[in-house]
């Protein structure tokens, strides 16, 4: 199993990210080799997508799981319903 990554661990990847997006800036404003931009900019959103990823595995193995053992009907409905509108605004 996988372990989870923690908030706090995820604000510190953010950071790191955020560093990245000052960097493409900077490069901006330096007016810099277009193609090198384009690279930096694809690293930040991949970063971004391994943090959105991570978030949303600690919401299933976190939320989810704890709906599921709680054998609330309710409530795990409302968590898979939640799950559905959120890969419905990924389409």
């Amino acid at each position: 199993m996988m372990r989870i990554i923690s908030h706090e661990e995820q604000l510190q990847f953010l950071r790191k990210i955020q560093g990245q997006v000052a960097g493409i800036k900077r490069m901006l404003e330096e007016k810099r080799y277009c193609i090198d931009i384009v690279i930096q900019i694809r690293s930040a959103i991949g970063a971004l997508h391994r943090v959105e990823g991570e978030i949303f595995r600690r919401h299933l193995n976190g939320c989810l799981t704890g709906a599921i053992k709680s054998k609330s009907e309710t409530e795990i409905q409302n968590k898979i319903d939640e799950i559905i509108n959120l890969l419905d605004k990924f389409r």
